[in-house]
């Protein structure tokens, strides 16, 4: 019966008028990515009305193509011009950006595909055997374990900071204090308006973003009249194309990179609300730890490719878990999919694969092959992108610019919007010119809403703060973040101060607690598990007479 299914499925899917609008759809999602202020979520709208018509199977699977390729496409923008497409290609910006500046463009754009089509394949096998399990698992989220996901995810501002510490830090204030700005979304008070309405809004994200990122980027571009007159790619334009072969050998070679940070971008997916925004950056930041060489990252690396694109690819999965399994959407887009279900009498629930057998396949397979359809299509997209940087600076700076303030506009067809983009541009550009790192200001402004959403609903359901220590995940979040605020000083200092020596072993017995306090036997399994391996470390240092080793040596010894 499954087989019967699965093959229904399949030959509903590979239909040639599917497979057409499938074909649309990617390319729709890859122009809809790569121009920033256009967002996925946008472009989903656009395309909901064309569904309406279609059988189930065909207008989601080109919801789904749409989707796919809009995730993709933002890493385009992001990579050649220094400005994300999309949120969720905001780390990929980290290290693209100057891969691509340093004369590598095509294989900081290959990487960044290949990273983007391995982490969506594991996330749609993951789609199909673990939905329902996984599914279940994100119910148990309150909001006190969002809070703490939240604070968790702001301990990453100490690892994007750099060698300065206290102007990352700093940075990051200033995101969170620009998400205050505006009415409280539970109980609608105005906070810092100083009496103008357009205050009274708050601030739009994507203006923020594109004025932070896009406008004090093209700003430096064009200071110097000599840079100006140039070309993005000086010199090196010549020889630019897609390096397919070398980019898959790249990303191959970091499997692990690729494998964690895709079970990230699904664990965040599951999440309702977190999405992709939060994934690659929460991805990049587990990246940078675990490298050998974390000062090289914002340099230029491909881990830092592989770890963003990754994760933004693989929430799709994990979104999509929630919206089939629990009828939950797990961000805007599955939102506008789950209504287009409904359009369709369709009724996602636990029981959705046993009810809906060949829709739930033929999502599953449209997913998995909406993957292979952007490889292709990217490739011929990409052609067109890297042309862009034969363009003279100020040629270019004006067109995007330009580019941006429609974008900008057409969100709320708000002309604050415009001039909210202005100001935090010169904000960003005076950050550039004093040394202050941009990403954890944009950190605050992506999770200061959440995180105080949240803690307003945790606190009109209870006014109990021990909540936050006594419920498993939450406790398990303040946990971690607690630990990954000092692991930035442990990565430096690893080796050569007795300290380092139980960081991780605690780190094992303290993460061990939370997975005890939780149902089922799997997680307190694995606390048991992480119990015994840092008690067997503890041995193991005091056996060996708590000796200092180098860094090199001893960061990947056990």
């Amino acid at each position: 019966m499954i087989l019967e299914n699965l093959m229904t499925a399949i030959g509903a899917v590979l239909e040639l008028k599917t497979l057409f609008f499938m074909l649309i759809g990617v390319t729709a999602g890859l122009m809809a990515g790569a121009i920033p202020g256009f967002t996925i979520a946008m472009a989903i709208v656009l395309t909901l009305p064309f569904t309406f018509g279609m059988p189930s199977e065909q207008g989601l699977a080109t919801m789904l193509a749409v989707f796919v390729g809009g995730l993709s496409g933002g890493l385009m923008s992001g990579m050649l011009t220094g400005i994300p497409g999309t949120p969720s290609s905001v780390a990929t910006t980290f290290d693209g950006f100057p891969m691509a500046r340093k004369g590598k463009p095509g294989l900081a754009l290959g990487i960044g595909v290949w990273s983007s089509f391995f982490g969506g394949i594991l996330s749609a096998i993951l789609l199909v055997t673990l939905a329902p399990q996984l599914a279940r698992m994100g119910l148990e989220f309150g909001p006190w374990d969002y809070f703490a996901l939240v604070m968790f995810a702001l301990t990453i501002t100490a690892s994007l900071a750099g060698e300065n510490m206290l102007k990352g830090l700093i940075a990051g204030a200033l995101g969170l204090l620009a998400a205050t700005i505006g009415e409280d979304d539970i109980n609608g008070v105005a906070r810092l308006h100083f009496g103008s309405e357009e205050l009274k809004q708050g601030f739009a994200f994507l203006p923020v973003l594109i004025g932070l990122f896009a406008f004090s980027q093209l700003l430096s571009d064009v200071r110097d009249p000599e840079k100006a007159r140039g070309a993005l790619m000086k010199g090196r334009t010549e020889a630019v194309r897609i390096e397919h072969l070398r980019a898959i050998k790249e990303v191959l070679s970091r499997g692990l990179n690729v494998v964690r940070s895709s079970l990230i971008g699904l664990f965040v997916g599951i999440l309702p609300g977190a999405g992709s925004s939060i994934s690659n950056i929460l991805a990049y930041d587990q990246a940078k730890k675990a490298s050998k060489t974390p000062e090289k990252f914002g340099t230029g690396v491909a881990d830092g490719i592989v770890a963003s694109e990754s994760a933004n690819n693989a929430t799709a999965g994990g979104a999509l878990i929630m919206m089939m399994a629990l009828g939950i959407p797990g961000d805007i887009v599955t939102a506008i999919m789950l209504g287009a279900l409904l359009i369709h009498d369709v009724i996602p629930s636990p029981t959705f694969i046993g009810d809906e057998p060949v829709l739930a396949y033929a999502i599953f397979f449209a997913f998995f092959l909406a993957h292979f359809m952007m490889i292709g299509m990217q490739a011929v997209c990409l052609r067109i992108f890297v042309r862009v940087t034969k363009v003279p600076m100020y040629t270019l700076a004006a067109v995007i610019l330009g580019y941006c303030a429609i974008g900008v506009f057409s969100l709320h067809n708000v002309e604050f919007d415009i001039w909210t983009m202005f100001w935090f541009g010169i904000l960003g550009y005076t950050m550039r010119v004093l040394k202050f790192p941009l990403a954890p200001m944009i950190l605050g402004v992506v999770l200061g809403n959440i995180a105080e959403l949240n803690l307003s609903r945790a606190l009109a359901i209870s006014d109990d703060l021990t909540l936050f220590l006594t419920r498993p995940w939450s406790l398990f979040f303040i946990t971690v973040g607690l630990f990954s605020a000092v692991f930035p000083w442990y990565q430096k200092l690893i080796g050569t101060k007795k300290w380092t020596l139980v960081f991780m072993p605690v780190l094992s017995i303290a993460v061990s607690l939370p997975l005890f306090m939780m149902n089922g036997f799997v997680r307190p399994g694995i606390g048991g598990g992480l119990l015994l391996l840092g008690c067997y470390q503890l041995w193991k240092r005091n056996r060996d007479g708590w000796e200092l080793s180098a860094p090199s040596e001893h960061l990947y010894k056990e």
